[in-house]
């Protein structure tokens, strides 16, 4: 709706605002707390001293303090009358203390002064009133525009007839009980008079009149407090704020349900803008909008604004200015942080309200221990026959729809309608068709809950509605939830928010070790509201899924409007009762039209949008205007081919003379007008070339200087030879350009050093720092060295999937990734070991496999998510054969890279040496390695406590029941393999850690398992395999046992590789090298280096 302008006020204007209201409001609060006490005592105290000098209407009645409170009620919603008024008290106390100036200056008799009585403390308080009187007029004429709300249409005449109704009567009431009292008088009008007086509060005994006996106390204060609370409604109504449109129309919906399918706008909880009780205060630009209703003089938004956030500011000032103008206290009720921030930067308050529970669907799991409560519920319901639906609202017929609104409605009970910021309170709305609806259905059909969820951008949904028969089975929400979950994929969602929980932290807190006795306290407090407002149950109902906790906010202008903001939000949500007028909830159906153009509007945002386009910088509008220059000479700057004579490496070693075609990237230029230079690069060479006026076409030459830059890929015909300096040259009669770079290439002196800015743009880093290229070079040289070296050894290479069904292999968290053909999860390998395992089996003979495995495990100096690595497993062998197979192969693989069996590392200097690897390695058992790391003897037969002991004495974390054997791997991998230098095979695990190796020959306790180490980092690993396939079984089930309890490194039990088992397979010998560290170790360079493009963390974490 129209708004009337107004002069926006400045900070300064705003703070004497605030300061005004927050003394008001103490006077107020001074003055209903001290008036009973002052009824007892006349004497006056500091407090009314200063009172009287700031010009506050101080006075101790239950009257003045009502009366205060409803001025101060009036600043607070910025009413301009109850400024005039505070005015008018600075210039009363002006006025006085000018005529006592007077008084003294002339000795006139004033008869206001000998009225008033004035005493000498008085006079000194008068003079001082004075004083800050005219200041105080001063300012608060000049803070006018932070009090910009006139008084309601109608509010003069509303309060003459409230006065004159409500005061006839108290007369009359107080004439009639008058009358009663004294019987019949000669005189009528007498009782009259003393009703009228009694009516008024003052003496009821009339001295001229001998008959007329006074009423009693009880008259008199029961006409007076009636009059009183007829003055006081008159000034209520007087000061009321005006009142705006409650509803939106069609028209504002629709453009409401645009901003929300704009893709700007990520708020769960924006759909609820489309509530029909709301109103909508749009920006100027049209762009953002802010709902809103108006609730006991609070306009009270919900949620974050609609819109981009670029734009919330002008929609929150043109909120701010409606606001303000109709007297209305601004509040926002549960907007996110980012949208709170904008709230405080236009002048609003923020105090944390709770948190919103948001599943993540992609990586929900029923698995674990934490789970255990939600997955039982689950199967209780579905061995109950209960099932469940899920459609879109548009899909399911109007009867149907009825019949569910009906039950939602019954299922409701007695209970009030809840909801404002977060629900709809409307069910089967044809504007509402995009909406999901779950409902749980009894084995016999019928419906005993449901779920209705509304759109929340384009891969989410938001919860409106939740209800159940109360008589039906538990766990019913439980099995809609995780249903809806599971099915994610068939309505593309990624998340769903489900209910608010007010004040989470206290509860999350009062739950940790250790909590507070003020953290106590405050949940012993919520925990009595929650008998009546279900905080607590809340919390707990949505805790159970582990969601993300999403925090929200409620913001105010000032802390004396929390109570009223409290109250109005009270009343929105259904907590407390409407007092006074209220919209109707159930306001008409969508019309027709609005229903056609939003199912338009929806499949118009369905369409994919192209991306918007990045601004360029200055260089790349540079490089992209060189672009039309090429085009305007006939050029194209991306042929499909251009002249070459061969790489650029072998046009260099062409003898001097020869006429080639040489291409590669401009590395320099240098221009001296006639004579332009310009090197080459390419595959580790380079070339110069020359482009002069005597051999280089003068059209092709000027092009050449208006349209070539450094980065660019260039073709280069000419003649080779030598500068007169005697570099290398082309002496250059035709070229032609074979990529524009419209991005300029880092500095040729800084370049590019910045770990993180290498990985991110490896292509401008494979360009600029030659030495990446080498590691990847050696890399390749490394990967086809280790292929010989198997396939020299009789070995057959083979390829295993790595889309699995069951993961396993290792110990290792896995990626999950879903197969909509079959609706099965899957996820992608952690190791080959299983498939290779089972070829043998087969007969396949020594087999070994090069590919990638994924972990969930982190990335670091040492790891990536994805990496490759080499398994090989050679029947009729044990790990004492593979130990030294795997020390020949590398050896070979460090020949190919470096000439000699050599691994590279830098030295404490950061100078990168040679490491020798022809001398023997290092074969170390792991308990006598343990042993050396921890200074005491450690054997197979230590029992856990005192491992736990000595792992805690060395800051190795051992919590209580693990293993001996699992203390052991801890000590293990903190204390030996970090300081582990030259390559050592450390031998003979404990059993419990190895599920898939061979129990040792000589010690059960032990597996015939080593890892070799070296610099301090695992490069491989073998088994003798276990081939026992009963053995293995009881393993696997014991893993698979550790993973249906929650643990996510534990291996799935696979019956396809058991049943592989039991038909035999030879004693193997197993082997398993990472690839990406034995090039590391080689070249002596971090992760990142060996891989072609790491994993890096994303820019918005």
């Amino acid at each position: 709706m129209p708004i009337s302008p107004y002069r926006p006020a400045t900070d300064g204007q705003e703070r004497v605002a605030r300061w005004t209201i927050l003394l008001y409001a103490i006077t107020s609060v001074f003055a209903a707390v001290s008036w009973p006490v002052r009824r007892l005592t006349a004497d006056r105290g500091w407090v009314d001293t200063i009172a009287d000098v700031l010009n506050l209407p101080l006075s101790h009645s239950l009257f003045a303090a009502v009366l205060l409170f409803l001025l101060t009620g009036s600043l607070l919603r910025r009413k301009r009358f109850g400024l005039w008024i505070v005015i008018w008290f600075e210039a009363i106390n002006v006025i006085l203390a000018l005529l006592l100036v007077l008084h003294a200056a002339t000795h006139q008799r004033i008869l206001v002064l000998r009225a008033l009585s004035v005493d000498a403390a008085t006079q000194w308080a008068t003079y001082l009133g004075g004083a800050v009187g005219i200041a105080a007029v001063l300012l608060l004429l000049w803070a006018r525009p932070a009090f910009p709300a006139r008084r309601s249409p109608g509010s003069r005449w509303a309060t003459f007839l409230t006065l004159l109704i409500g005061m006839t009567a108290s007369i009359t009431l107080a004439v009639v009980l008058a009358e009663a009292y004294n019987g019949s008088l000669k005189h009528p009008f007498l009782p009259i008079a003393q009703g009228l007086r009694a009516a008024l509060g003052l003496s009821t005994g009339l001295n001229t009149n001998p008959d007329f006996r006074h009423l009693p106390t009880w008259i008199t204060s029961l006409c007076s407090t009636i009059s009183l609370i007829v003055v006081l409604i008159a000034v209520g109504v007087f000061l009321r704020s005006g009142r705006a449109r409650q509803t939106i129309d069609p028209s504002t919906e629709l453009t409401i349900r645009k901003l929300l399918l704009s893709g700007a706008h990520d708020d769960s909880l924006g759909y609820f803008a489309t509530r029909r009780d709301k109103t909508v205060m749009m920006s100027p630009d049209g762009r953002a909008a802010i709902s809103y209703r108006v609730i006991a003089s609070v306009a009270l938004a919900s949620a974050d604004p609609l819109g981009p956030k670029d734009a919330w500011p002008a929609a929150i000032d043109a909120w701010l200015n409606q606001a303000r103008t109709y007297g209305w206290v601004p509040a926002a009720l549960s907007p996110g942080k980012e949208a709170a921030q904008a709230y405080v930067d236009a002048g609003l308050r923020a105090i944390p309200l709770g948190d919103e529970a948001i599943i993540d669907v992609s990586t929900f799991t029923l698995a674990g221990p934490g789970m255990k409560a939600v997955r039982q519920a689950v199967v209780r319901v579905e061995r109950a026959g209960y099932t469940v639906s899920i459609r879109r609202h548009r899909d399911i017929e109007p009867a149907e729809m009825a019949e569910l609104a009906d039950c939602a409605e019954a299922w409701r009970g007695d209970a009030p309608e809840r909801g404002f910021s977060m629900a709809l309170s409307r069910l089967g709305d044809p504007a509402d068709g995009a909406c999901l609806m779950v409902v749980a259905h009894r084995p016999d059909g019928s419906p005993a809950g449901l779920l209705s969820l509304v759109p929340w951008g384009r891969r989410g949904v938001s919860l409106d509605l939740m209800r159940r028969d109360r008589d039906s089975i538990n766990g019913l929400v439980e099995m809609m939830v995780t249903t809806l979950i599971a099915r994610k994929s068939d309505f593309g969602l990624r998340r769903i928010s489900l209910n608010f929980a007010m004040f989470r932290a206290v509860f999350a807190e009062a739950e940790e070790f250790g909590a507070g006795p003020v953290t106590k306290l405050n949940n012993a407090v919520l925990g009595v509201f929650s008998r009546f407002f279900q905080l607590e149950s809340l919390y707990r109902s949505n805790a159970k899924y582990r969601p993300a906790w999403v925090p929200r906010y409620l913001l105010i202008d000032s802390p004396l409007s929390l109570l009223r903001v409290s109250i109005a939000a009270g009343v929105a949500e259904g907590f407390l009762p409407s007092i006074g007028r209220r919209e109707r909830l159930n306001t008409p159906p969508a019309p027709p039209w609005l229903v056609e153009a939003i199912t338009e509007a929806e499949e118009q945002a369905s369409i994919a949008r192209p991306a918007p386009l990045r601004r360029p910088r200055e260089q790349e509008r540079i490089r992209r205007q060189r672009l039309a220059v090429l085009a305007d000479a006939g050029m194209e700057a991306y042929p499909v081919s251009v002249p070459r004579t061969g790489s650029l490496p072998e046009v260099v070693g062409h003898p001097d003379g020869a006429v080639v075609s040489a291409t590669g990237r401009i590395e320099s230029l240098r221009d001296f007008g006639g004579v332009s230079f310009g090197v080459i690069a390419a595959e580790s060479a380079r070339l110069q070339l020359v482009l002069d006026a005597s051999t280089t076409d003068p059209a092709l030459h000027s092009l050449w200087r208006r349209a070539v830059d450094r980065g660019d890929i260039v073709s280069a015909t000419g003649t080779l030879g030598h500068s007169r300096s005697g570099e290398r040259s082309l002496l250059v009669t035709d070229w032609q350009m074979a990529s524009k770079s419209l991005k300029p290439l880092p500095s040729s002196r800084t370049g590019l050093t910045d770990p993180e800015a290498r990985v991110r743009n490896r292509s401008v880093d494979l360009i600029v720092n030659p030495e990446t290229g080498a590691v990847l070079a050696a890399r390749s040289v490394a990967v086809g060295a280790l292929r010989t070296a198997f396939w020299n050894r009789g070995f057959r290479e083979v390829e295993t999937p790595i889309l699995q069904s069951v993961h396993g292999g290792a110990t290792a968290r896995p990626f999950t990734t879903h197969i909509n053909a079959y609706d099965r999860d899957l996820s992608l390998r952690i190791a080959p070991e299983l498939f290779l395992k089972r070829l043998i089996v087969g007969g396949t003979g020594p087999i070994f496999e090069i590919g990638r495995n994924f972990r969930n495990e982190g990335a670091d100096a040492t790891h990536n998510p994805e990496f490759t690595s080499l398994e090989a497993y050679l029947p009729f062998a044990d790990y004492h054969r593979m130990r030294q197979i795997t020390t020949d192969v590398i050896r070979e693989v460090a020949t190919a890279v470096h000439g000699s069996p050599i691994a590279m590392r830098p030295n404490t200097l950061g100078i990168v040496e040679p490491v020798d690897l022809s001398a023997p390695w290092g074969v170390v058992a792991v308990h006598d390695a343990v042993s050396a790391a921890c200074g005491t003897t450690i054997d197979p037969g230590t029992p856990a406590d005192k491992l736990q002991r000595i792992a805690l004495a060395h800051q190795v974390p051992a919590p209580d029941g693990m293993t001996a054997g699992e203390i052991v791997m801890d000590l293990y991998d903190h204390l030996v393999e970090p300081k582990t230098f030259a390559p050592t095979f450390y031998t003979d695990f404990p059993i419990e850690t190895s599920p898939l190796t061979r129990t040792h020959r000589a010690d059960p306790r032990l597996s015939e398992r080593w890892d070799l180490v070296a610099f301090g980092m695992e490069i491989g690993t073998a088994y003798s395999e276990l081939v026992d396939p009963v053995d293995q079984r009881a393993r696997l089930t014991e893993q698979s046992l550790r993973a249906a309890a929650g643990d996510e490194e534990a291996m799935e039990l696979d019956e396809d590789f058991l049943s592989a088992m039991e038909i035999g397979m030879p004693p193997t010998g197993g082997l398993g090298l990472g690839v990406d560290r034995l090039v590391m170790m080689l070249t002596g360079t971090a992760i990142r280096s060996v891989l072609t493009f790491p994993f890096v963390r994303p820019l918005d974490i």
